[in-house]
């Protein structure tokens, strides 16, 4: 008779081949929405992949439903052409829910690449009908240049894995789209009270990972933590705490993954006591993946924020 841990050894090897034929899926749709990208332009390419409900996040302002937006004459006037590559791939157990992030290229006018600009997309995607579709992307800039000769590796996406809760601990009644909500706000209220730096330490995975402008990805809890608290500690003061506006998200059918976005910004009254201006006020939209950890609550995997103005 197989002992109980063997069992358990096997239908670990299973899920983890298992998680990797969904991982390769999603590789294979994020490499080629980029070469459609490439081939047919931008906006085209877009409306090709974009679900139901997707939004994009675009610089002077939170959150737009990205189908209306794509399809603006307007907007596919001004429109530049990117490039880009994905450099980290994670993806639910299921295989419904995943996301993927790499270096950015925005192509400049006239074919003159010192023009072009840089940063890193970060991209929600999600299984409808067997297909993956686009459901939030979000841009951090970042000054000078960033190479596209990147490719993912499941490697890099294995220690979140083990990170996550069995599923038998996940699914529960109390283990809900609501719970990830609440999750996402107490931890806008925890930088308040803790700070940057210890609120990401508190609610981060080990194998966290953030995206900031100006910076590359910062990887595990310590160093993340770290550039979070010191990019925050540079936006806000203790005397303008920021508030947190939970916008979206979604609930993987395994339920061990989700995300989260919407609006992170100081407080208006706070600035007019303390006679600061509207320019000075910190705006940012945010984009979060969670997965239900092995200490049985929600902890961040990947935190991006995108600051903006009016």
């Amino acid at each position: 008779m197989l002992s109980v841990s063997v069992l358990f050894s096997s239908f670990s090897r299973a899920q983890e081949r298992s998680q990797y034929q969904h991982w390769l899926e999603l590789s294979a749709a994020d490499q080629n929405f980029a070469d459609r990208s490439d081939e047919i332009g931008r906006t085209r390419a877009f409306l090709e992949f974009l679900g139901e409900d997707s939004v994009v996040f675009r610089g002077s302002r939170n959150s737009v439903d990205a189908r209306t937006e794509y399809s603006n004459p307007e907007f596919q006037r001004g429109a530049n052409e990117i490039a880009w590559e994905a450099h980290y791939i994670d993806v639910s157990r299921d295989g419904d829910l995943g996301l993927s992030a790499g270096p950015l290229t925005i192509i400049g006018g006239g074919g003159d690449p010192d023009l072009d600009s840089f940063g890193h997309l970060v991209s929600i995607w999600k299984k409808n009908a067997g297909r993956w579709v686009l459901m939030a992307d979000i841009v951090v800039g970042i000054p000078g240049f960033l190479s596209l000769g990147v490719e993912p590796n499941f490697d890099d996406t294995r220690p979140v894995l083990e990170e996550t809760a069995h599923p038998v601990m996940v699914m529960t009644e109390d283990n809900t789209l609501q719970s990830l909500i609440e999750s996402d706000n107490r931890f806008g209220r925890s930088i308040n009270i803790r700070g940057g730096q210890r609120a990401l330490l508190r609610w981060g995975l080990t194998n966290t990972r953030v995206y900031l402008p100006d910076m590359g990805p910062a990887v595990g809890r310590e160093p993340a933590s770290s550039v979070y608290g010191a990019f925050l500690d540079n936006q806000l003061s203790t005397t303008n705490p920021v508030s947190l506006t939970h916008v979206g998200g979604y609930l993987s059918t395994s339920k061990e993954v989700g995300y989260t976005y919407g609006t992170m910004a100081t407080n208006v009254d706070a600035e007019i006591e303390n006679n600061e201006s509207e320019n000075d006020r910190f705006q940012a939209n945010y984009l979060r993946l969670w997965r239900f950890s092995e200490s049985n609550e929600w902890k961040i995997a990947v935190e991006v924020l995108s600051p903006y103005s009016n």
